[in-house]
Parts: structure tokens; C-alpha cells; sequence
């Protein structure tokens, strides 16, 4: 699929924003944050804009985006429309923490529940992202068991090391922050190792002779293509990366994604002071450039099932 950066854009920061609202909700439960006004402010903030910049670049791709609302009456059967009906539902227990945190503090006695509440309302409209693509049987490399996964410990590893960045630029020394960061990097690397190993070794079970209906005949061959030029099937859903590049790229990804955030967040946990703060930074600035590579190929290794028409190979 042609790697469109709206969607790009949407899925790694709404995804990593999400992530950091969920930890800061939980970790507030569990008391391994101070509900200081600074970092309410802060990390509510940064998650808050993440979430929202990412939720409006979704629309930046569409022919008419004043049309987007719409999307929000197909709930009954669109993954989408349900995306858009949680997001939304989200910002009610996420201002009203932002208020009991910031405004009120240890004293606010509803803050656990609007806490939980953003939890709970990140993790599925994450999750609704991921069932957007799963959903499409036509694509066997998002139709397929570890696609939501990914797109939720890659959400949840990226707000975690957002989090330790956010945490020690404000001077909070946070270890299980630090350890949250390493252990979400770790399952987030191992689950999109399995995501490639699956899309290297397996194929949709749809074949030119199954597409066409020939099969009884013998092996089907391609006379001739059905257009003369390119057009939009194949610039949006047979868009094609050299398997070198793609494998270049992956040795990128899982470098900035995971290897060097994880020695990054193990640095920021072991030093102190600006040596802490600088390592923290950096591993924020490379897990989300990472994801970015990562997401790219997400889209560009996709391949829609009616690329076979065009003489395609099924993957």
C-alpha cells in the first residue's frame, strides 16, 4: 500500500500519545508518580497534543475532510467509526484528570477513577486502530494475529520511554519508569519480529487461478495487464519496496525503535542529573523516529490481493 504520511503521522503519535496517557493514568493509581502541578501539566499535555494532532492528520489524506464526521454513524460495522466513537469518548476522563491532577492533586478524591478511565479509553482506541487493519481480508499482511498486538506494545513502548524523558526533564527520579521503558521495548521488539517472521513465511491463500476462477483449467498465466499505464489500484495498493531496501530499513527500525531506547532509558536509569536527563531525551527522539520507519513499512510491505490481476505474485 502507497505509505501515506497522514496515516503515519496518526498511527506513531496518537499511538505513543496514547501510551503516555495510560502509564501516567496507572502509574497515578498505583502512587509511582508525584501528582505534581508541573508534571500534570507536562505529561497530560504532551500526551494530550500527541493524541490530538495525530486524531486531526487522519483527515489530511481524505478528498473531504469536512466529511470525516460521518464516519462516526457506521459503528455497527466499521472499526473506524468505533475509533473515532472511543477517542472521543476518551477526552471526557482525560480533562477531568488534567483538572483533578493539576488543580487538585492528592486531594482530589474521583482522580483514581478518571485515572483508570483514560487507561482503559487509550487502550481501545489503540486497539480499534489495529482492528482497522486487521479487519481487511484482502491484505494478508495486516489480516493476521499480530497486528493488533503491535500496535498496542508499540503504543504503550513508546509512551513509556516518552514518559521516563518526561519524568527526569522534570527531575523525578523514577526507576520503575525506567524498567516499565525496557520491559515495553523488549515485548514490542520480540512481537514485531514475529510480525515479519509471519508476513516472510506465509501468503494470502487467494491465487490468480482462485481470483479468476480458472484453477479447474491448470495454472493460469497473464496475457496481458488490465490497464496500458499506471493508475490508482497500483499506485495505492500495489505499491511495491525492493526486499533489500525493506530489509534495510528493518535493521533501522529495530535499531532506533528498540536496541539504542533501550540502552538509552538503561543510561538515563543509571546516571544522574543532565547525563540522565540528555539519555532520556535522546532514547524519546530515537523510538519515535524508529516508529516512524517502522510504520512506513507497515504500509509499503502491505499488498492488496487484487495486485494478482497485475501479473503480482500472492504474499
Amino acid at each position: 500500500m502507497h505509505p501515506a504520511f497522514s496515516v503515519i503521522f496518526f498511527t506513531v503519535f496518537s499511538g505513543a500519545g496514547y501510551g503516555l496517557l495510560a502509564l501516567m493514568g496507572i502509574f497515578a493509581v498505583l502512587g509511582l508518580v508525584p501528582l505534581s502541578k508541573p508534571l500534570g501539566l507536562l505529561g497530560l499535555g504532551l500526551g494530550f497534543a500527541a493524541v490530538t494532532a495525530g486524531l486531526l492528520s487522519s483527515t489530511w489524506h481524505l478528498g473531504h475532510p469536512e466529511r470525516a464526521w460521518r464516519a462516526f454513524s457506521q459503528w455497527r460495522s466499521s472499526w473506524l467509526s468505533r475509533e473515532g466513537i472511543v477517542a472521543v469518548f476518551t477526552y471526557g476522563p482525560l480533562v477531568l484528570l488534567a483538572y483533578c491532577w493539576v488543580y487538585r492533586g492528592g486531594d482530589a478524591k474521583t482522580l483514581e477513577i478518571w485515572a483508570v478511565l483514560t487507561a482503559l479509553g487509550a487502550a481501545a482506541t489503540v486497539a480499534c486502530t489495529g482492528k482497522i487493519y486487521q479487519s481487511l481480508k484482502t491484505i494478508h499482511q495486516w489480516h493476521n494475529p499480530w497486528t493488533v498486538p503491535n500496535y498496542l506494545l508499540l503504543g504503550l513502548a513508546g509512551g513509556a520511554v516518552w514518559l521516563q524523558a518526561v519524568l527526569l526533564g522534570l527531575g523525578v527520579s523514577q526507576a520503575a519508569a525506567g524498567g516499565t521503558a525496557v520491559a515495553a521495548l523488549a515485548a514490542a521488539w520480540a512481537a514485531k519480529k514475529a510480525y515479519w517472521r509471519f508476513i516472510d513465511t506465509t501468503s494470502h491463500p487467494a491465487t490468480l487461478e482462485s481470483a479468476t476462477g480458472l484453477g479447474r483449467y491448470g495454472k493460469v498465466g497473464k496475457f496481458e495487464g488490465p490497464h496500458t499505464e499506471d493508475n490508482y489500484l497500483l499506485k495505492e495498493m500495489g505499491y511495491r519496496v525492493a526486499r533489500r531496501h525493506a530489509a534495510k530499513l528493518r535493521r533501522y527500525s529495530e535499531g532506533l525503535s528498540f536496541a539504542l531506547p533501550v540502552a538509552l532509558v538503561g543510561i538515563s536509569v543509571a546516571a544522574d542529573g543532565v547525563l540522565a536527563q540528555f539519555a532520556a531525551f535522546l532514547a524519546a527522539v530515537s523510538v519515535t523516529t524508529g516508529l516512524l520507519i517502522e510504520r512506513w513499512l507497515f504500509f509499503a510491505e502491505a499488498k492488496h490481493v487484487v495486485t494478482l490481476y497485475y501479473g503480482y505474485e500472492a504474499s
